[in-house]
Formats: C-alpha cells, sequence, structure tokens
C-alpha cells in the first residue's frame, strides 16, 4: 500500500501535554489577528490508540469506516495508513476513498437505498460488495452490477425502543423469500449484514443479532449460496460516559461470534466503527459573534421577586449548517467549556446558543448556566468527531471549519510499524517538536499484530 500519510501532514508533538494545550495556542495567534473563524483540533494519536484497542478487543472483526462520519482528509489517510476498510454511501465518497489510493476490495458500499448512477459507478471501478434489504434493491442490483457480492441486511431489532437508524433491515420471515428473488436474478449473495445505531445500546443486542444472522445464514447455504462474510455494523461508543464501555460490548460480541460463528467456520467478520474512532479526537473551538438579552420567563413569581434575571442567547460563528450538523443526528451538543475562566463572583445566566444570526431554526443548545460572556469571547466543544466533518460541503454553502492535524511520536512509531517500517530514531529526524500529547502506552496494545491484511471478500 502506498504511503498516504506523511509528517506534512500533521503537527509532530511531544508527550506530557493535551490537545488543550495546542489549541490554546492557536487561540492565541487568532486572537492576536482578530480572526474568529471556528476551527478544529484533531488528535490523530488518539485514532491510532482506539484502532489497536479494537484490534485487541475484536481480534477477528475487522474494521470498515464510515466515511459519513467523518470525511476528513487527514482521519481517512491514517485508517488507510492502518489499514482499514471504508464504508460509503454514494459514489462521491468512493470517488474520494479511492483518490487516497484504496483499493476496491476494501470498500463496502453500505448504503441500503442506492441510485442506479451510484450503482453503475461502483461497478466501473471495481467496488463489488453492498448490501441490500428489498426486492427494488435487489432489481436495481441485478441490472446494473451483474458482478456485485451482495450482503442481505436484516433488521436488528424491532422492539418500540429501537432507535431510527434501526429500521432498515428485512425481517427473518422475509429472508427465504428475498433469498430466492436473489437466484431467480442470478445476483450472488455472501453474506448478511445488521446495523444497530449508536444511541446507548445494550450489548445483548449484538448477541440478539448475531444469532438472528447465523439463522440468515442458514436459509442462504441451503438455497445454495457460499455464505462466508458477516457484517455486524456499528454502535460503538466513541466516549468512556456511556451505558456501556467498549470493552463490554466487545465481550459480549466475542460470546456471540464464538457460539454462532465460531474461529474456522469459515466466516469473515467485519465492523463499521464510526463514532469509536474519531468521537474523542477532535476538540472544536468556536467564537461568539453576536448575543442578545431576552426576558426569562418564570413562571408564578412576578418579576420584582425574580430580581429581574435576563436570559442571554449567544450566536457563534458556527452552527448546525456546518459542524453542529452532528445535532441533526443523534448526538446531543457536548457542554461547552470557557476559554476564558470567569471571575468566581460573577452570576450565571440562563443561557442558549445559536448559530450565525438570520436563521431562526439554527438552535445549538438550551438551558444552560453560564457566567456572562462578551462578543469575541471562544467556546471550547470536546468530543466532536462524528458528524461534524462533511465528506462534501456543508450545508447552506458554509465553509468548513479549518483542522489542524497533530500526533505524538509514539502514536506516528505505531503507525510505521503498521507500514511494516522500522521506527525512525531519535537521530533520524529532528528533535524539535510541538507540545502536545497524545500520551498512552503502547506496550501492551502493540503485541496485537499491526496488520490488517483482509481475507478475500469476493
Amino acid at each position: 500500500m502506498n504511503a498516504y500519510l506523511n509528517e506534512s501532514n500533521f503537527t509532530m508533538v511531544e508527550e506530557g501535554f493535551t490537545t488543550r494545550d495546542l489549541l490554546e495556542n492557536l487561540l492565541v495567534e487568532l486572537c492576536q489577528a482578530s480572526d474568529q473563524q471556528a476551527f478544529f483540533v484533531a488528535d490523530l494519536g488518539d485514532i491510532v490508540k482506539k484502532h489497536l484497542r479494537f484490534l485487541k478487543a475484536l481480534p477477528r472483526v475487522k474494521p470498515y469506516f464510515p466515511v459519513k462520519c467523518n470525511g476528513s482528509e487527514g482521519v481517512m489517510r491514517l485508517l488507510a495508513e492502518l489499514g482499514a476498510g471504508f464504508a460509503c454511501t454514494n459514489k462521491a465518497e468512493i470517488a474520494r476513498v479511492q483518490s487516497i489510493g484504496v483499493p476496491a476490495d476494501k470498500i463496502f458500499y453500505s448504503s441500503p437505498c442506492k441510485q442506479v448512477a451510484h450503482i453503475k459507478y461502483a461497478a466501473s471501478h471495481g467496488v463489488r460488495l453492498m448490501t441490500l434489504d428489498n426486492e427494488v434493491e435487489l432489481s436495481k442490483v441485478a441490472r446494473s452490477h451483474p458482478d456485485a457480492r451482495v450482503l442481505l441486511g436484516i433488521a436488528a431489532d424491532s422492539s418500540p425502543s429501537a432507535h431510527p437508524s434501526m429500521m432498515f433491515g428485512t425481517t427473518l420471515k422475509s429472508c427465504r423469500h428475498l433469498l430466492e428473488t436473489a437466484k431467480e436474478q442470478a445476483v450472488e449473495v455472501v453474506g448478511i449484514s445488521f446495523h444497530l445505531g449508536s444511541c446507548g445500546l445494550d450489548p445483548q443486542a449484538f448477541a440478539q443479532s448475531v444469532a438472528a444472522a447465523q439463522l440468515a445464514f442458514e436459509m442462504g447455504t441451503e438455497l445454495g449460496y457460499r455464505m462466508h462474510l458477516l457484517d455486524i455494523g456499528g454502535g460503538f461508543p466513541g466516549t468512556e460516559d456511556t451505558r456501556a464501555r467498549f470493552e463490554e460490548i466487545a465481550a459480549v460480541i466475542n460470546s456471540a461470534l464464538d457460539l454462532y460463528f465460531p474461529d474456522g467456520c469459515g466466516v469473515e467478520i467485519v465492523a463499521r466503527p464510526g463514532r469509536y474512532y474519531v468521537t474523542s479526537a477532535f476538540t472544536f473551538a468556536a467564537s461568539i459573534t453576536a448575543m442578545e438579552e431576552v426576558p426569562a420567563e418564570q413562571p408564578g413569581s412576578d418579576e420584582e421577586e425574580s430580581g429581574g434575571k435576563k436570559s442571554l442567547v449567544y450566536h457563534l460563528s458556527d452552527g448546525i449548517y456546518s459542524t453542529f450538523s452532528c445535532l441533526l443526528f443523534d448526538s446531543p451538543c457536548p457542554r461547552p467549556q470557557l476559554h476564558k475562566k470567569p471571575c468566581p463572583d460573577h452570576p450565571s445566566h440562563s443561557s442558549s446558543l445559536r448559530g450565525p444570526p438570520g436563521h431562526a431554526e439554527d438552535r445549538i443548545a438550551d438551558g444552560l448556566e453560564l457566567p456572562e460572556l462578551h462578543v469575541g469571547d471562544w467556546l471550547i466543544f470536546e468530543d466532536m468527531g462524528a458528524y461534524t466533518v462533511a465528506s462534501s460541503s456543508p450545508l447552506g454553502g458554509c465553509s468548513q471549519p479549518q483542522i489542524t492535524y497533530a500526533m505524538s511520536r509514539v502514536a506516528w512509531k505505531a503507525v510505521q510499524l503498521f507500514q511494516g517500517k522500522p521506527p525512525q530514531t531519535e537521530d533520524d529526524r529532528d528533535s524539535t517538536c510541538a507540545p502536545l500529547s497524545c500520551g498512552w502506552e503502547m506496550a501492551e496494545t502493540l503485541c496485537v499484530t499491526p496488520v490488517f491484511a483482509p481475507a478475500s471478500i469476493i
């Protein structure tokens, strides 16, 4: 594989500091230049750490990163270097991934609803693996991509509490009919796919879905298909403050795989971790561009008793038509941190955050208790890596915030090992680096073989 990532793509940094240190340095420069444009700081070392953690916790599962989750150049190039595959939802994402040299056999056309033109584009560019879950999609694939290798998408959870992202997929009752129809139309089915979404998952949902997939595998095998690929989708948490930790979910998955698809059965396992890889790696900074004061509503008390308490609305330099489009998915707005520490004796006020003035619907957050801020102040948002960086132009023609990438020396050495290169010594390179930490121990995790060489899926 070609080398996609080199040191010109990021700032090499030292251990012992945090991404906040780099962000603070950038803010000082921007304040001196009176530049109020929002920006990201991305810790690529955090993604390397997540990759090693994934391979250790799920040794039988090969990751395919969903490009729609974060289409930034640095993330895609790094994950390509680490050997991950990519899940694409349209021809633009396929083209983007192939432009950095990712081979077609590491691309999964994962959208359940595809345009015919995009199916033909995938066919002409060698992308054969895709998923479908109904007869309409099956007919489109049969006509437009006869060499496709199809995963039949099954509904992972039909309970009333299921997240909307679980609505795609056919039922087990309909599986046999779809498999028979695929046989009639000469479409090759090679396995089963499900996707649980990422809204506070119960780990046992994975076990139940793996069990359902095994029943669907049996149906396919009975009809003469060579069923050899299982896609367990996404749903892995990107932060630690979730109902179930990643290792807990991984333990349940491993147990289910051992029971229903034991090692040596000839079935390859893939997954589509998105939030897991990028959420905690990105920190976002946005400035206040305007503010307004509105009367605070306090039912049951008159204005004199309330002391004339006010409510403040702050307009930021970014909104839901760009970075905060993550709020349109299932992401809550991270609580903002103040760049400037407020005086302890300053009172807090009921505060709301909005996007740039002119769009009443651009609501970022309500009900925050913040000290009184001013135009030009900066707010910092952590855990902003998922569904915040678009792979195409943001909504409304907004410009994409600049991303400053950073990676620690130990993370860079890990990437070199994944490429099969001996890590450079201190004498081989300039020892001057900017201070930042992606600090973490790799001695234990590097016992995982640093290679992702997927078996044939086609």
